[in-house]
């Protein structure tokens, strides 16, 4: 049990090699997880604007509040179990900077609030839809690159 508590990842190969392949699932998910919200929300902002408040012009109606709320509990889920499991391997595989907890808080911020984002976009202001837009492509965005970085670590070890 000693290599649950050191960094020395060495001991134990069986662990190096989990934990590289979690990240690959990880990594896996997350660009998914772009496409599914492409093909349920739209590929670009007025397709979303379509999607969230309807269009009269094409007489199409907007997404009902359960699919919605669906959508976000399941985002929430995902992206809390994604981003603990890969910032602690991400925390395991690199040294201790200043940085490198700026980094975690804003991806786990960011990650977060991206679904709430989105219901007040639903709900409050257009307003909340870019910055939904925001938050979410910069969590991915963020969480590939720490992801890509601990494989590059793996790889080259």
């Amino acid at each position: 049990m000693k290599f649950l508590v050191t960094k020395e990842l060495k001991e134990s190969s069986l662990l190096l090699h989990l934990m590289g392949m979690v990240v690959v699932t990880i990594l896996f998910y997350l660009i998914l997880d772009l496409f599914v919200h492409g093909y349920i929300l739209g590929w670009n902002i007025e397709a979303i604007t379509s999607t969230l408040y309807g269009n009269a012009e094409y007489f199409e109606e907007p997404i009902l509040l359960d699919s919605l709320l669906l959508q976000v509990h399941i985002d929430l889920f995902m992206t809390i179990f994604a981003l603990l499991i890969l910032t602690s391997v991400w925390i395991r595989f690199t040294s201790p900077k200043k940085g490198m907890k700026w980094v975690l808080h804003v991806v786990l911020l960011l990650g977060l609030l991206s679904p709430v984002l989105l219901l007040l976009a639903y709900g409050v202001s257009h307003f909340f839809l870019y910055v939904w837009l925001l938050a979410f492509f910069l969590w991915h965005g963020i969480a590939i690159v720490m992801a890509l970085l601990v494989l590059k670590k793996w790889w080259f070890r």
